[in-house]
């Protein structure tokens, strides 16, 4: 295995004359959930899609497990294991709770041909059915999505994220417009997932309770440059972070 999961170097991205990111390097270990955090504007997603190909950077390199995967597609970089949910749903709200987890996996699952003549549901039921316990809303499974509150919305969104067994998955703001008492069950659930499977997280959040009580290590991210990485402890009495970002 190797020691670090995911390494970028030096990336940077431009519109124009607007350097969105500049020569961010950092590199995320085997099993850490790492958070990036920044006020808008600090280019955290600008930074998710480069990592994740859905933009190319202008320069800097991106390897995963040991592979250089900066000229891959986004659907390239899934099928290596790499997931990732967004900062708007991707549900489809007019299929059951279940099918929205079943189809996100299918993509992963054999041949063309394997999935052209296999069940419609490739087999992946029970696995559906697993991720729907974990994420104590195996009662909402044949619902349509649509139905759903938008904070359970969430939690179908970051469980399709976890269907085809991803060594990696980036966070877009999983918190964003949840309730309170739902962020707290999501952060709870992300720790068990952690510990159970092993994955490795990145996580962007504004939520500064939530990042400070998940990860292991936060990165701060201000005008597209890196502040600071460390640990929450670290960040929390980081002067330049504190002055920079978190206020007081």
């Amino acid at each position: 295995m190797s020691l670090i999961t995911l390494k970028v170097s030096n990336l940077k991205k431009s519109y124009g004359a607007i350097q969105a990111v500049k020569e961010v390097s950092f590199q995320v270990k085997p099993g850490e959930i790492f958070g990036v955090i920044g006020p808008n504007g600090s280019g955290k997603t600008t930074l998710f899609n480069s990592i994740l190909g859905q933009i190319n950077s202008d320069f800097g390199e991106i390897i995963f497990n040991d592979q250089n995967v900066s000229k891959l597609s986004a659907l390239e970089l899934s099928r290596l294991g790499i997931g990732r949910t967004f900062q708007t749903l991707q549900v489809f709200e007019k299929m059951s709770v279940r099918d929205n987890l079943i189809v996100a996996a299918q993509e992963h699952q054999g041949t063309m041909w394997s999935r052209i003549f296999s069940p419609p549901n490739s087999g992946l039921d029970s696995k559906a059915n697993d991720l729907l316990e974990k994420f104590h809303i195996a009662h909402m499974a044949d619902l349509m999505a649509g139905q759903l509150s938008y904070g359970q919305q969430k939690l179908v969104d970051i469980a399709m994220a976890f269907m085809s067994d991803p060594t990696l998955i980036l966070l877009d703001e999983p918190c964003a417009g949840v309730n309170p008492h739902l962020v707290s069950d999501i952060g709870a659930l992300l720790k068990r997932l952690n510990e159970e499977k092993g994955g490795t997280f990145v996580v962007i959040e504004h939520n500064m309770d939530f990042i400070m009580n998940l990860c292991h290590r936060i990165m701060v991210m201000v005008e597209g440059e890196v502040l600071a990485i460390g640990t929450p402890d670290e960040i929390r009495s980081n002067k330049q972070v504190l002055q920079a970002y978190l206020g007081n």
